[in-house]
């Protein structure tokens, strides 16, 4: 069975950090893509940022920057390291992870699994 489940969030004032974890088990880790995805009260989900199996990352213009994705395979848990901090960054957070992603104007796509959210509020 799979499971993603997400950790660190809370809450900030602007032009803090915060770092969320997301720890996977059900599947073999490394074989999956992993993306950071947000969404806010009465907005779209946005995908945020993704790292693959070899390692690429890729980023929203909307947190390029400020915001480093990373993972380390040995403990299957992926982290979103959040800088500088904005109010417009209060959203949920969500990791998931598929097998084969991609990029389609500016949106990541086709990811299987998903956590269920670590909530980020960010005060002026």
């Amino acid at each position: 069975q799979v499971q993603l489940v997400e950790s660190g969030g809370g809450s900030v004032q602007a032009g803090g950090s915060l770092r969320l974890s997301c720890a996977a088990s059900g599947y073999t880790y490394t074989r999956y893509c992993m993306g950071w995805f947000r969404q806010a009260p009465g907005k779209e989900r946005e995908g945020i940022s993704t790292i693959e199996n070899n390692g690429r990352t890729r980023y929203a213009d909307s947190v390029k920057g400020r915001f480093t994705i990373s993972q380390d395979n040995a403990k299957n848990t992926l982290y979103l390291q959040m800088n500088s901090l904005k109010p417009e960054d209060t959203a949920m957070y969500y990791c998931a992870a598929g097998a084969y992603i991609r990029w389609v104007r500016g949106v990541p796509q086709d990811f299987q699994y998903w956590g269920q959210g670590t909530q980020v509020t960010v005060s002026s």
